[in-house]
């Protein structure tokens, strides 16, 4: 192209004004390549901008195609429905328990020992109506974690080890029940296919529950419990760590709000929706047609979401409270900056509309934490404790039910006290499970007010007769602690067995004003669950891309045109920031081929496979991975399939983030050194810029530094520093690489060598470059 356009030129002139000189034939190269740059910069750049509209023109059935992978297909309309009746006292009165996150594996056997050895007793003393266990029941990885895909033999200790749990907590195997979670579902194809093992060995699948929805309603003689539960997993197993999204498609969304609703029109009774799940909603996609679960649980009144897959790891204050948007004074669609959407203390609303809402409960995990939940709905009002087995096994439990945790209440438990039944306000209530006799319950109500704890109420609490569960009582003049401040008072209940020895529960406020405690996150809880993550994906990386390409092309289109002299040393006369930019981009593009080679990688991220990989079990056509997903095969209207979307922002965003543009502000740092370096030789030699003296010259010049500044800048020590940075980013995408030949069986130089070798090779093809003036 380049020789075309000059012999087009030299057509075009008369023989007299041919150029003679080689000054002016270079000059006149320069300026052809210039002018090519301008033109390819430019190109590049209109096409990047294009490719994040390609789906806005995309047919409506490549949209089908997206949804329908993504998601669980369709799903089972069959759901399992059971009744139950909470016979016995207390009146009203209903627990059930909840567990996380097993991950039972044959590395680490302790965890399904501690299991069989804890769960079991435990719950023959609690005597839960119902028992959750939502997701993750095995792990799935190999031991140094980098495979992720089912093993059989953590299936039959898992089956094993809850016939025994069964059968030591008394309770009959109906009250159980185990959901399917991501690591459940590494590598499987097809659900019911050989590598489902979850369908095969789980309490689900051995009591025949079929279908993706399970819905048990609980009767007491004053309301009636619904419980709907549901598997929003994959259809198609990928295996991690691209396997990390709830995905729960159109299908699955109307049979869940199908079941939350069927009370609706059935009974004259009160109704208390509770649902429970694997993935927390920070976690879990949007359907096709752009339907949450958020949605769904306000439009059916759900009180709360109980789910688990963050562990504790992220923190202990994975709690959620959900409003619809026109209740709050922004939209979270994007992310919510505390647990509490609307900054004021009292969501009730002034003009008496009924305030969509509930409360999102992360569960801790036993994996590490050894943790368990117990939740009571008392009176329609739901409370809970969660247990940490890890500092021991608790003898006696408490939970108390009344006054409400001021952190964790709605409006309608609010408003539920002081208007449809004030006598309910009338007592302190607490369960509690004790192993040993109880001697005597207290409940302590404390001031903060004063600058010490002050106990204001010192009560004996009376049980009161009931076959299930131990309820306590003591009498409570509820408006007598009235206060705007939500968090002045705390309720404590000591239990005191016939050993002698008192338990204690934590000091929780509540408000008789039916305020709200504020609950605040910390920046890694705020993460996991204030970011709506398959919201954000997209913005974060064409934020990144935008970045990316801006940097490198915008200053090469304005640099071609300028006739200023952008160097180091008018930079330090000028001390203006645009000089310095323009002097870092014109080193850099003294060195071509990098910048060519930077602009090609950023388009190969966008337009091809990133690699090739074994993405489910063995014996399966491979899949390669885009940024977009993964695709398996090409369907028979040769349209492309993702599957995993947005689980592969966890390989894509890290890759850009970490790797690739630390890796383009080391080169541009590189070439900038170089620059820095020949000014300074220059300025000590005096003599001009295109002076080129030889090797011994400049060592000269190097051993005749004086001040610290000049011998910085002679023995070359901030190149060193990027240096030894580069080797840091390599070993960082070295890490990455071998991570994920490992999770996909794949060879760097057959199956990903754009991927694994172009950073290190412009990492060290820079440095040769700059590596003398």
């Amino acid at each position: 192209m380049r020789n075309w356009v000059k012999n087009t030129i030299r057509k075009r002139r008369p023989a007299e004004v041919e150029i003679k000189t080689k000054e002016e034939m270079i000059l006149s190269e320069r300026i052809m390549n210039s002018r090519m740059s301008i033109l390819l910069s430019f190109a590049i750049f209109f096409l990047f901008f294009a490719i994040p509209l390609a789906p806005c023109l995309a047919s409506p059935s490549e949209y089908q195609f997206h949804s329908d992978i993504n998601g669980n297909g369709n799903s089972n309309s069959n759901s399992n429905r059971e009744n139950m009746q909470a016979k016995g006292g207390p009146e009203d009165l209903v627990w059930v328990v909840q567990l996380s996150d097993l991950h039972f594996s044959v590395h680490h056997p302790e965890r399904a020992q501690d299991f069989r050895d804890i769960v079991g007793p435990t719950l023959s003393f609690i005597k839960p109506s119902l028992v959750f266990i939502t997701g993750d029941l095995t792990d799935g990885k190999s031991k140094d974690l980098l495979t992720m895909k089912q093993d059989e033999a953590e299936w039959v200790e898992y089956q094993n080890i809850m016939h025994d749990v069964v059968k030591r907590s008394g309770l009959n195997k109906s009250a159980f029940y185990d959901l399917r979670g991501n690591h459940d579902n590494f590598a499987v194809p097809v659900i019911g296919g050989p590598f489902d093992f979850f369908s095969k060995y789980s309490l689900h699948g051995q009591l025949k529950r079929s279908g993706k929805v399970s819905s048990i309603t609980v009767e007491t003689s004053k309301r009636k419990l619904l419980f709907v539960g549901f598997d929003s997993t994959m259809s198609t197993g990928l295996r991690g760590p691209t396997n990390l999204f709830g995905h729960p498609t159109d299908e699955l969304l109307t049979e869940i709000s199908s079941e939350l609703s069927l009370l609706d029109s059935q009974s004259a009774w009160p109704v208390t929706k509770i649902s429970f799940g694997h993935f927390p909603l920070s976690f879990s996609a949007a359907s096709n047609s752009g339907k949450t679960l958020k949605d769904v649980f306000l439009k059916n009144s759900v009180m709360a979401y109980l789910c688990g897959h963050l562990h504790t790891r992220f923190g202990k204050n994975l709690k959620r409270h959900h409003e619809s948007s026109h209740h709050t004074l922004y939209s979270n669609r994007l992310f919510q900056l505390n647990a509490h959407p609307n900054p004021s203390e009292n969501t009730a609303n002034s003009n008496g509309e009924i305030i969509e809402e509930f409360w999102e409960w992360e569960m801790g995990d036993w994996r590490k934490s050894r943790a368990m939940r117990i939740l009571a709905i008392d009176r329609g009002l739901i409370s809970f404790v969660d247990i940490d087995f890890k500092l021991g096994v608790n003898k006696t439990i408490i939970l108390p039910t009344f006054p409400l945790d001021s952190r964790f209440t709605t409006s309608f438990q609010n408003q539920n006290c002081h208007t449809s039944d004030p006598s309910s306000c009338g007592t302190v209530r607490a369960l509690v499970f004790p192993a040993s006799p109880i001697v005597s319950v207290v409940a302590m109500v404390y001031d903060t007010s004063p600058e010490k704890l002050v106990v204001v109420l010192e009560t004996p609490m009376t049980k009161l007769a009931g076959s299930r569960g131990d309820l306590y009582v003591a009498p409570l003049n509820f408006k007598a602690f009235e206060d705007p401040s939500p968090e002045r008072f705390l309720l404590q209940i000591q239990a005191t067995d016939i050993m002698g020895k008192s338990t204690y529960t934590e000091r929780r406020p509540f408000s008789a004003n039916g305020h709200h405690a504020r609950l605040s996150w910390s920046w890694r809880e705020f993460l996991v669950m204030g970011c709506q993550w398959d919201a954000l994906y997209y913005p974060i990386l064409w934020s990144l891309y935008y970045l990316a390409f801006s940097i490198l092309l915008f200053p090469k289109a304005i640099l071609s045109f300028s006739k200023k002299q952008y160097t180091y040393k008018n930079f330090k006369a000028n001390r203006c920031v645009t000089y310095g930019l323009a002097w870092i981009f014109k080193e850099l593009y003294e060195v071509p081929m990098v910048w060519y080679s930077m602009v090609g990688y950023m388009l190969y991220l966008v337009l091809c496979p990133w690699f090739s990989g074994q993405i489910l079990s063995e014996g399966i056509e491979r899949g390669y991975m885009t940024y977009r997903g993964w695709v398996l095969k090409i369907n028979k209207m040769e349209k492309l399939e993702f599957l995993g979307f947005p689980d592969v922002m966890v390989v894509v965003l890290p890759h850009i983030f970490f790797i690739v543009l630390p890796a383009y502000t080391v080169i541009m740092a590189l070439a900038a050194e170089k620059g820095i370096f020949h000014d300074h030789l220059l300025s000590v030699s005096s003599k001009k810029k295109d002076d080129h003296g030889s090797e011994n010259k400049d060592s000269a010049l190097m051993n005749n530094c004086k001040n610290r500044s000049e011998f910085i800048l002679c023995r070359r020590w901030i190149r060193k520093i990027l240096l030894a940075i580069s080797l840091l980013i390599c070993w960082r995408h070295f890490k990455n690489c071998r991570a994920l030949t490992k999770a996909y069986e794949m060879n760097p130089i057959i199956h990903y060598p754009v991927y694994s070798l172009v950073i290190p090779l412009m990492l060290a093809y820079t440095i040769y470059k700059t590596r003398r003036t």
